[in-house]
């Protein structure tokens, strides 16, 4: 999971056009920790996944990999 996880982090965010830090700040949690969970070193906890998957318009199990279906 976690590196699924890493993986369309880092999609989603590219397709978007959006940088580490924009998505850091819209999250309330510092650059660092977002590079973390693209990095694989760290899963975000639930309340910071809901907002990145709000952010990026998919659903968690998307985000999670328990689906390839975006859409929420």
């Amino acid at each position: 999971m976690k590196k699924v996880l890493a993986q369309r982090l880092k999609q989603c965010r590219e397709e978007k056009k959006l940088t580490q830090q924009e998505v850091a700040i819209y999250c309330d949690i510092t650059e660092k920790a977002y590079q973390n969970y693209e990095l694989m070193m760290r899963v975000p906890k639930l309340e910071i996944l809901i907002r990145i998957a709000d952010l990026y318009g998919v659903s968690l199990d998307y985000l999670v990999g328990r689906t390839d279906k975006k859409a929420l």
